[in-house]
């Protein structure tokens, strides 16, 4: 597709649940927006399988190679200089990471050390253009882990997932202070390129942007 004009910066990261339907939308809004597309490194995550079997045991190490890998990501999306849109964004691993100590899953040493890693990292990162972030309560991402039906993802409870969305509640009120945030509602879009055209939309509205903290679709 043939890039919009005014979207050469263009840096936009997709916030939300486990099976919320970030990849999805990803594909779709780089399809509508000629974005690049960078996608959650889940398929080729060596600890992945081993955290869902025993959290506690894996919880820091996974959390600090999803935030190794996050940040190279990240890194490479400003390098390139292209417009890109990145499914999941940096700034989500806090709120897994601070789940995981608030729950008893990994050890307070653990997580002072990953907090103050990830401050360091931070100096160095550039702020996305927007976020967007798709709400969806636990119950339903709860559905969608059934339906597609990854091996590792077994373990996950409501329990967790309830804990996982409480936090991102916490972390989109924080966020949208720094960085222009979209909440989209999805299960208001039975369409997912209907969704795309309204936030390209919204998007372009480069005012509206500005001023705007928190968007539900109509």
């Amino acid at each position: 597709m043939t890039q919009p004009p005014g979207l050469d910066n263009l840096f936009i990261g997709i916030a939300g649940l486990i099976g919320a339907g970030k990849s999805t939308l990803a594909t779709a809004l780089g399809r509508h927006m000629g974005l690049d597309v960078y996608y959650e490194p889940v398929e080729d995550n060596e600890y992945l399988a081993d955290f869902y079997r025993d959290t506690a045991r894996y919880s820091f190490a996974t959390q600090i190679y999803l935030l190794n890998r996050r940040f190279q990501q990240h890194q490479e999306i400003i390098w390139r200089g292209r417009p890109a849109i990145q499914d999941r964004t940096i700034y989500e691993d806090a709120i897994f990471a601070k789940m995981l100590s608030e729950t008893g899953l990994m050890e307070p040493r653990d997580f002072r050390t990953y907090v103050q890693l990830f401050k360091h990292m931070s100096n160095f990162m550039c702020k996305p253009s927007a976020i967007i972030y798709l709400d969806v309560k636990p119950e339903r991402s709860m559905e969608r882990i059934k339906e597609r039906a990854r091996g590792v993802e077994t373990g996950i409870s409501l329990e967790y997932l309830q804990a996982l969305y409480n936090e991102y509640e916490n972390f989109v009120m924080d966020i949208s202070r720094r960085v222009p945030t979209i909440r989209v509602s999805w299960d208001q879009y039975r369409d997912v390129e209907e969704m795309a055209e309204v936030i390209q939309r919204e998007y372009m509205n480069a005012t509206f942007l500005r001023e705007v903290q928190a968007w539900q679709g109509p």
